[in-house]
């Protein structure tokens, strides 16, 4: 895929995590992409549902299974042929998720230093290992995903004191 679409797909992650942004979640914000068309549109949502697995990744790639499930007859969910477009570096459930959902590739924003699970601190996506590697390109409007972050945990430092 050009760098361009990769912007424009990010583009539209960035729109999620300006919605949880608003709610007051970690603004993270992820699609998931099929054929070049946007198929799951997700952003955390930790606070709301009093889930902490409810990471914009593992939302979008439910609802991406489960649209491609509705498109295929007999169709498992995997999210082979999918790109997953995410804000901030996937952690290792999110990280163990897109391996064991055989998503294709990944795209993501900012590097996450303490939690990141796919080129910071761990390599799982990459990990001969397991059963399936995928594709991954970090760095796609990091500045942009790394102010929504500074902007949230800025404000939320002012709060607490």
């Amino acid at each position: 895929m050009e760098p361009s679409l990769h912007e424009h797909f990010m583009q539209e992650a960035l729109k999620q995590a300006a919605l949880a942004l608003e709610k007051n979640e970690v603004p993270v914000g992820a699609i998931a992409v099929f054929e070049n068309r946007v198929i799951a549109r997700a952003h955390n949502q930790c606070e709301m549902l009093r889930d902490p697995t409810a990471h914009a990744e593992m939302i979008a790639m439910t609802q991406a299974s489960e649209t491609l499930a509705s498109l295929k007859k007999g169709h498992r969910g995997s999210l082979e042929g999918v790109t997953l477009y995410v804000t901030l570096e996937p952690c290792p459930m999110c990280a163990g998720a897109l391996v064991l959902t055989k998503c294709s590739s990944l795209v993501y924003g900012v590097k996450d230093p303490k939690a990141g699970a796919c080129d910071s601190l761990f390599r799982i996506t990459q990990d001969d290992r397991l059963n399936h590697r995928l594709t991954v390109l970090g760095g796609v409007k990091e500045t942009e995903a790394k102010t929504f972050l500074q902007e949230f945990f800025k404000s939320l430092r002012k709060e607490r004191r």
